[in-house]
């Protein structure tokens, strides 16, 4: 492994025809020699927070809905926010978006009633042994993009994998959009 991809997205690419990450984009939330994990951004569920969370609190249904993470750990949730005072120790996983490090934080976070604070929760995460994910991305399976917290948290979900692969074909152009000779094109 070259460098950690924690902090990236993955986008699946074309070709990646595995129903679980079918037109996904992940967050990276951790990526070293153990293996890694991540978060599908981009496919929200039909249940709420406050649906998911009936029983363990009592919150108003805010419209926030539940996304479906990955098929790792289904029954367990995530939480990812821009709340840097909440866990100091917690470092960000890229400037401005933080990993809910505790159950207490996770409360914190879906309770608080901060209008700055922006959260997503998620059922299951994406997860990868050692060198697996090297496989896959070797394999052309995944393209990757540096992750911003503006994407992460963008209103349309459903729109998210089509700008990320938009990126990396611009990213990758070998003439620009505008040239001055467009029959070069």
């Amino acid at each position: 492994m070259s460098h950690s991809l924690r902090g990236y997205f993955l986008v699946a690419g074309s070709q990646l025809r595995d129903p679980n990450f079918f037109k996904t984009a992940v967050l990276m939330v951790e990526h070293g020699p153990e293996g890694a994990m991540g978060l599908v951004v981009n496919r929200p569920s039909s249940v709420s927070v406050s649906q998911a969370l009936t029983g363990h609190l009592d919150m108003p249904d805010n419209g926030e809905l539940v996304y479906v993470g990955g098929p790792v750990e289904p029954s367990a949730l995530f939480v990812i926010h821009n709340a840097d005072q909440m866990d100091p120790s917690e470092g960000p996983v890229v400037p401005g978006v933080f990993m809910g490090s505790s159950a207490d934080i996770f409360e914190e976070v879906v309770t608080e009633c901060s209008p700055d604070l922006k959260y997503r929760v998620f059922c299951g995460c994406a997860g990868w042994g050692p060198g697996q994910l090297e496989q896959e991305l070797s394999r052309c399976d995944w393209l990757t993009v540096k992750a911003d917290s503006e994407m992460i948290f963008q209103d349309n979900a459903y729109e998210i994998w089509d700008q990320l692969v938009s990126r990396c074909f611009q990213k990758n152009r070998l003439l620009p959009f505008a040239c001055e000779h467009p029959e070069w094109n």
